[in-house]
């Protein structure tokens, strides 16, 4: 059975190119159904939409957050989206958001959970001397970054690593970790 997945993006989201690759592949899961996003400017909008994707934006401006976050609730529910994944999506979703998706939302992390929630993962990482980055892929929960990991990969820390050489090696990763776990996830 093929699920309808929605991806929220704020910016150029090649995480979201990612998982529309995989999910042109013969054996997946899932179709994406819409990609969303926060920001009617963002680059991966106009890459979905070229590539036969429906999209929608919202910008937050001047909206209440719960009338923000119900636009965007009833795109995904008009476009028969049964479960979402967050993309480069930089908005904090509400607990009320998460409530109503319980257990059908999916993130990527740019770290191995449950070390560095937040921003800055790389920084922090290279910081505390840490052998190995990574990211994973987590159910979203009421607590950043804390749900359910699903899968991880990880990256070794080079001597020479700055946060950005390494974000590009764990962004690599990101591109074949996340397919390959939403694709196991939406086959459970």
């Amino acid at each position: 059975m093929t699920r309808k997945l929605g991806i929220l993006i704020s910016g150029r989201g090649s995480n979201m190119q990612a998982l529309v690759e995989g999910s042109r592949r013969p054996d997946a899961p899932y179709t994406v159904a819409l990609v969303a996003s926060d920001k009617p400017e963002a680059a991966g909008l106009a890459w979905a939409a070229t590539h036969g994707i429906a999209t929608f934006a919202q910008s937050p401006r001047g909206m209440a957050k719960a009338d923000y976050e119900a636009a965007i609730d009833a795109a995904l529910r008009d476009a028969g989206v049964e479960a979402i994944a967050l993309a480069g999506y930089m908005r904090l979703l509400s607990d009320d958001f998460v409530a109503r998706w319980r257990g059908r939302i999916v993130n990527i992390h740019p770290s191995l959970l449950p070390l560095y929630k937040g921003l800055d993962t790389h920084a922090r990482a290279i910081a505390a001397g840490d052998s190995h980055g990574g990211c994973s892929v987590h159910i979203v929960t009421e607590e950043l970054d804390g749900g359910e990991v699903l899968g991880q990969a990880k990256v070794p820390i080079l001597a020479d690593d700055t946060p950005d050489t390494l974000a590009q090696r764990v962004l690599a990763e990101e591109h074949r970790l996340y397919p390959r776990i939403v694709a196991q996830w939406l086959s459970r």
